[in-house]
């Protein structure tokens, strides 16, 4: 969601790319959450970190406390955390866990656009 909502708010200022630290893949939840607010990441794809050994990134953001402890370092990248709970964690039931994700969507949407108004040039 993190990817989708920050090429949304600020796609022609940053390259934005994410993977997680045990790629699981798209959870359905995640694209109709996206969805209802008239974003499309059906085509997105859970990629795992190491994918990206060796590249340089300007910031590398974790958005879960499982992520931070498990990211490698990616040497001379400024790193930013925040913890987000895991929507894919909740055990509620599915409309529940719906709501989990649209408020973690929108607690991640807010805090990229705090991160583009304090990074921008």
């Amino acid at each position: 969601m993190a990817e989708g909502l920050l090429r949304s708010i600020a796609g022609d200022v940053y390259d934005v790319f994410s993977a997680g630290t045990h790629a699981k893949g798209l959870h359905p939840f995640a694209i109709e959450a996206m969805q209802r607010i008239n974003l499309d990441i059906s085509a997105q794809t859970s990629k795992d970190v190491s994918t990206f050994d060796g590249q340089f990134f300007d910031f590398v953001i974790t958005v879960c406390d499982r992520a931070r402890q498990a990211c490698p370092v990616f040497p001379g990248s400024t790193p930013i955390h925040w913890g987000f709970d895991d929507p894919a964690e909740a055990t509620d039931t599915p409309d529940a866990q719906l709501r989990i994700f649209e408020r973690v969507r929108d607690e991640i949407l807010g805090r990229l656009r705090l991160f583009v108004l304090a990074n921008k040039e």
